[in-house]
């Protein structure tokens, strides 16, 4: 199993269950380091505004979130969700496990 950082949509039961057929259990979680922006994205009824995590290094910074345990191919289908727009990077939570995350695909 894989652990994904979640910080926006893919917190959301209908997404979820769209996405992977089931619900996630996750445990609330902090990412370190890092600040939450904004991107937009031109979709097909006009721009719409979508959470970003930037890293700044600075331990102040942080963002709350869930953590999930997901399969490989279920991660797969996470990258496909979040499009070009995003990257998935790996994370240090503050629990000083390893997580995967998306960002900005700058």
């Amino acid at each position: 199993m894989q652990k994904l950082f979640a910080y926006g949509t893919l917190q959301e039961k209908d997404v979820q269950e769209s996405l992977f057929g089931r619900v996630l259990e996750g445990t609330p979680e902090t990412l370190v380091g890092y600040e939450l922006s904004e991107i937009q994205i031109e979709e097909e009824f006009g721009i719409v505004h979508y959470p970003i995590i930037m890293e700044t290094n600075d331990s102040n910074d942080t963002i709350s979130g869930i953590v999930y345990e997901v399969s490989v191919n279920e991660l797969h289908q996470a990258d496909l969700y979040e499009g070009k727009h995003y990257k998935r990077v790996e994370v240090q939570l503050q629990s000083n496990q390893k997580a995967w995350a998306y960002s900005a695909a700058i």
